[in-house]
């Protein structure tokens, strides 16, 4: 697949600032991760937003800051969890770039996510079985699904190289 930008979606614990910058690295291509721009811009971290603002305000910071990454190419942008579960956002990443699935089994999710507060969504472990399985039709319509529950980082970023030098 010939693209300049790649998005990496997929459930919370999955991998994707981590596969994003070595993909950038490997790639030399900027790399951008939409839950920090917005921590950034918000001086203050995801749970405060969330427990400060709630989840809309979130998910409409989340649309702008996509929104505003649609001009950059050459770029690796890790989406937050929900970011490709949103309709809209979905048909724009889609259109806009290479959309690879790092699916984690809800398994490896678990044991990589604590529920310690920094990831708002998970400290309800029943709510977020049910919120894996909702977003999962989502998670399907991306252009790649990479198994991310095996295999290293580097491993992962060899998987997608690989498709994209088809």
């Amino acid at each position: 697949m010939k693209t300049d930008k790649i998005y990496l979606v997929g459930f919370m614990g999955a991998g994707k600032s981590s596969v994003a910058r070595a993909l950038g690295k490997r790639l030399d291509w900027k790399v951008e991760d939409i839950d920090t721009r917005i921590e950034q811009s918000e001086r203050r971290d995801i749970p405060a937003i969330f427990r400060e603002k709630g989840e809309p305000y979130f998910r409409a910071r989340e649309r702008e800051t996509l929104v505003g990454l649609l001009a950059e190419r050459g770029a690796v942008v890790a989406s937050g969890g929900g970011t490709f579960a949103d309709a809209s956002n979905r048909e724009l990443m889609l259109r806009d770039g290479a959309v690879v699935w790092l699916d984690a089994p809800l398994q490896t999710v678990l044991q990589r996510v604590p529920q310690d507060g920094r990831r708002p969504l998970a400290a309800d472990r029943l709510g977020m079985e049910q919120l894996y399985n909702q977003r999962l039709a989502a998670y399907r319509q991306a252009h790649l699904r990479v198994d991310a529950g095996r295999g290293s980082v580097e491993e992962l970023v060899d998987l997608i190289m690989e498709w994209l030098d088809t």
